[in-house]
Order: structure tokens, then sequence, then C-alpha cells
């Protein structure tokens, strides 16, 4: 059974009870994501390093430590 086949039985079973519907699948997607984000930036100054920017500064050091080609 798909996700949208679970929703529409679901909301046909919460229909016939008199309940609210189930939300819609995908509906909580960004506030698990921003939920997950700020965890690992938690997790980050727990451990004692910077909490933004750790990619970034961390591409710019392996851009800066290349040898740039003479061509």
């Amino acid at each position: 059974m798909s996700i949208a086949q679970q929703y529409l039985l679901d909301t046909h079973r919460a229909r016939q009870h008199g309940e609210p519907a189930p939300p819609a699948p995908g509906t909580h997607d960004g506030q698990a994501v921003r939920e997950l984000r700020d965890y690992w930036q938690f997790r980050a100054v727990l451990a004692g390093r910077p909490a933004r920017g750790r990619i970034r500064s961390a591409l710019g050091r392996w851009l800066h430590l290349r040898p740039r080609s003479t061509c």
C-alpha cells in the first residue's frame, strides 16, 4: 500500500468516525528538517565546534590547499 492510499484510507475512516482528518503526507517535512538542523548545531556546540559555516570553511580550506594549475 502506498502512502497516498494509506492517507486516503485513514481520511475515510476518520470521516466515518467523525474525527478530524490526519495531516497530508509531507505537511510537516519542513519543520522536521529545521529541527534536525537545530539538533546538529546543538551537538556541534556541545562538542566545541562552530555551529555554523562548518561546510563552507572546510571547503575553503580544501580549495586553498590544492595546488593551482599554471595553464
